[in-house]
């Protein structure tokens, strides 16, 4: 790919941005637009860390793509996550939403403690 390629399929993708400070990290909204000029989101965390090894702070980042055909699945999900933390409510179950167990790994079989008790 030619550098000029490169630089207009950049300028096409990146649609809006928008950061959100909260403590110690910092999450970037951003719409970009794929090849078709569909539009999609990625949710960024970045945390600042310091390495040991070289004495140099650097930023550690997660990345989610989150397409528009699930828009309305993560943001019913989300906003019955936050509901459950805000009052203890259970959300109704949604027979659409359930998965197989064997379908899915738990996503905190790999963190760590200092992950889980940065959140505390």
């Amino acid at each position: 790919m030619e550098e000029k390629d490169f630089k207009e399929r950049n300028d096409r993708e990146e649609i809006f941005s928008k950061a959100v400070r909260a403590g110690k990290r910092t999450y970037f909204f951003d719409v970009k637009s794929t090849r078709s000029e569909d539009y999609y989101l990625t949710i960024t965390e970045s945390k600042r860390r310091f390495n040991n090894e070289t004495g140099k702070f650097f930023y550690e980042k997660h990345k989610l793509f989150l397409y528009r055909e699930d828009f309305e699945k993560f943001l019913k999900g989300l906003n019955g996550t936050i509901t459950f933390i805000e009052t203890g409510e259970m959300p109704a179950p949604d027979p659409e939403e359930s998965l197989p167990t064997d379908e899915f790994l738990d996503i905190n079989e790999n963190n760590s403690e200092e992950d889980t008790d940065s959140y505390k």
